[in-house]
């Protein structure tokens, strides 16, 4: 089981590397950001941090408001938070290429982005440790609204998060729109593809992992961690 766990988080790792690298082309994309990058831009300017600690220091955040509204938090919660900003800042730095002037060419360096995003979402949350800080928020507000859809919920989130990006001058435009609507189909197609049902997962918390590394029962720790 503890080798199982390791190797779960060298997938982690491997899996928010592939989802940087798709982050980087919508950001070389440079049509416009999804509204987390736009935001993460955005504080870059008004801050001595750069993006990619921008971006962490806003994961972290996003923790902590995951773990006031008691979210199951996992390994692969506190991997994405500390490395996922930094992998897409590696890409941004070791890129020797302008970024792109083509507008058309430019939507589709960004959708071929998201398909590296959603493959590597779809490599981190095989391991099942759970999933990143902002997906574990949209989850926690929706359980909060439970009357209104959760695609809704996403598009309010995303709203008031790409308006502090733009209030701080974060890039937006037509890539924008099309990380709003473009990035959630996309994903749903490569799962088609790959046969990949992310609903039907199984995902371990911190509490439970950490007792299975200890040696504790697997088919206990979830239990015990219920009673808490």
């Amino acid at each position: 089981m503890r080798r199982k766990i390791i190797l779960g988080w060298v997938r982690i790792v491997a899996g928010l590397f592939i989802f940087a690298f798709g982050v980087h082309l919508t950001i070389f994309a440079n049509i416009g950001l999804a509204p987390w990058d736009c935001l993460g831009m955005g504080i870059s300017y008004h801050t001595p941090f750069n993006y990619g600690i921008s971006m962490t220091l806003i994961a972290l955040t996003v923790l902590l408001i995951d773990i006031l509204l008691r979210e199951k938090i996992g390994y692969g919660t506190i991997i994405d938070a500390v490395l996922t900003g930094n992998f897409v800042q590696l890409f941004n730095s070791v890129n020797p290429l302008p970024l792109n002037k083509n507008v058309w060419l430019g939507i589709g360096i960004m959708v071929v982005g998201f398909v590296f995003m959603a493959l590597g979402m779809a490599v981190y949350m095989k391991s099942e440790q759970c999933c990143g800080p902002r997906d574990a928020l949209l989850v926690g507000l929706g359980k909060r609204l439970p009357k209104v859809p959760i695609g809704i919920v996403e598009i309010l989130l995303w709203a008031v998060v790409l308006l502090a990006g733009w209030l701080l001058g974060g890039p937006v435009g037509i890539g924008t729109v099309v990380s709003t609507f473009g990035a959630g189909l996309v994903l749903q197609a490569v799962y088609q593809v790959i046969h990949f049902e992310p609903r039907k997962l199984r995902h371990r918390d911190v509490w439970e992992v950490t007792k299975l590394l200890k040696g504790g029962d697997p088919e206990t720790a979830g239990e015990e961690n219920k009673t808490v």
